[in-house]
Parts: C-alpha cells; structure tokens; sequence
C-alpha cells in the first residue's frame, strides 16, 4: 500500500473543487448555442381565418332578373284572375241559370251554397283571365325564346286561344248535355235521381276544361315540327298508337259512359288528322327555304 495516497487525496481535493466551482461559473455556450440556433428558424405565421363569403357574391344577377320579371308576371295574372273572380261571383245572379241549364238541382248544407257559388266562378274567372294570362306569360319567356320560337309563337297565339274557347263551347254545348241527359235517364230507370250542386259543378268541369285543352292538340304538332322535333311521316308511322291513346284519354277525362267517350274520340281523331295536314303544308312551304340555305 502507498503510504502517501491518502495524503494526495487530501491535497488534492481542495483544488479539484476550486477547478469544479471556476468550471461551473463558466457559461454555457452549448445552451446559448441551442437557443440561438431556436430562434434563428422563423416561426410559420398561422393561418388566419378565411372570412365567409357572402351567398349573393355567388348568385348570377341575371338569375335574379329573371326571377324578379317571373313574380311580377305572376302577381300580374293573380290580379287579373281575383278581378275577374270578384266581377263573376258579384253578378252569379245573371248568368247562373245559363250555367245550371234549368236542372234541378240540390245542397245538403248551406256551406254548400258557398262552395259551388266559388267553384264556376272560379272556373269562369280563369276562363276570362286565360287571354291576359298567356300575354303576361308570353313577355316572360320571349327574351329566351330562338327566332323560330318566338315568331312561331306570335304567329299562333290567337289560334291557341281560339282553340281553348272552341273545346269550351264543344264541351259545354255537346258533351255536357248529352251526357247529363243520358246518366240521369239511366239512373232513374232504378233510383231516384237526385243531383247535387257541388256534384253538377264538377261534372260541368270534367266535360269542359280538359276538351279545352284537348283541342290544342294541333298547335302542339305544329310547335313540335317547327323546333323539328316532330314530322307529318312520324305522325302517319304512330297513327293506330296515338288513336289508341286518345281513347284512353278521352276515357279518362269524360264521365264513365260510352256515348260521352265516343263524342270526345271522334274529334280527336279528327284534331290528329288536321294536324298531320298542317304539318304536310307546314313542311312543304318551309322546304324551298331549307334547300336554299
């Protein structure tokens, strides 16, 4: 053993820990490496909050044009329409016996009354505000219209009205009498026929306003073959469907009878085969004009 370790160890360890004490107080440099080299890399900015963007930016202003010109045409029929209402239900005293025909007629409640009153007036004021009606929807959709379109449609505006009114009539002064008089006759060959308003007002309808719309029929071809979606050779190829599908419809829209059927079906046949003429004469005209182009 060493004698003198003990000794060096004692003589030494008070400047070992002076050498620790001077190394501790030193600064570091290691740190302050660090953190500088911390604040050297930049910071991403956060993103800021994207603010929402406002619908109508995203709406077409001519959208809203459009649909500003729709509502006013709109409230424009719907005055007509209440003017004619009022006008027609005011003066129901002058030409309702025209509308009853002199029937017997009864109601089982006094609301009853009322609801018939409403019903043909209403049905005569939407008859009378038609013309008026077309003209406010004509203004609306003429700008979107193609040459063809809108001088097809201006040529037959008044043959589409002319129509509406001629299946009205037809239906009112043919179909519905002879219907009426038939039923009852049939029913009261085993019952005691009583016909109520409300029941005589829907009846009159059902034999009036879809005929109306029925004898649009050739306006409809003719508006087809001008936008050539239609021709008189596919309307003569169809012929036996369409006969069929006009008496399916005719079925339909007329009272469960075979005489009001058959009334309805003959002028329909006969609607068709005038607009398979038109067409003809429609495409015939318009042919020199296509081979010249």
């Amino acid at each position: 053993m060493d004698p003198y370790s003990d000794q060096n160890k004692k003589d030494s360890s008070p400047l070992d820990k002076k050498a620790k004490d001077e190394e501790a107080a030193l600064p570091d440099h290691s740190a302050e490496t660090s953190s500088t080299e911390q604040q050297a890399v930049p910071k991403k900015p956060k993103p800021e909050p994207e603010e929402p963007k406002d619908e109508k930016e995203d709406v077409d202003p001519a959208l809203i044009d459009h649909l500003t010109d729709l509502r006013k045409q709109l409230i424009k029929s719907v005055v007509v329409f209440l003017i004619f209402f009022i006008a027609v239900f005011s003066t129901i005293n002058l030409w309702f016996p025209y509308v009853t025909r002199g029937y017997t007629l009864i109601v089982l409640s006094p609301l009853e009354v009322i609801s018939f009153y409403t019903t043909i007036s209403a049905a005569m004021a939407f008859g009378l505000s038609v013309p008026f009606v077309c003209h406010f929807l004509w203004q609306f959709v003429k700008p979107g219209l193609t040459q063809k379109e809108g001088r097809f449609l201006s040529l037959y505006s008044p043959a589409i009205l002319i129509l509406f009114v001629g299946g009205l009539a037809f239906g009112y002064y043919v179909v519905n009498p002879l219907s009426y008089n038939f039923l009852v006759k049939l029913g009261k060959m085993n019952f005691d026929v009583m016909i109520t308003a409300k029941e005589y007002a829907r009846f009159l309808l059902m034999t009036t306003m879809p005929i109306g719309l029925l004898f649009e029929l050739p306006i409809v071809a003719l508006f087809l073959s001008a936008i050539g979606i239609l021709t008189s050779e596919t309307m003569k190829k169809v012929r036996k469907w369409s006969y069929v599908t006009l008496g399916v419809v005719s079925a339909l829209i007329t009272p469960p009878d075979f005489l009001s059927q058959l009334i309805i079906l003959i002028p329909m046949i006969a609607l068709y085969e005038a607009s398979i003429f038109i067409v003809m004469k429609t495409e015939k005209r318009l042919a020199p004009d296509a081979e010249a182009s």
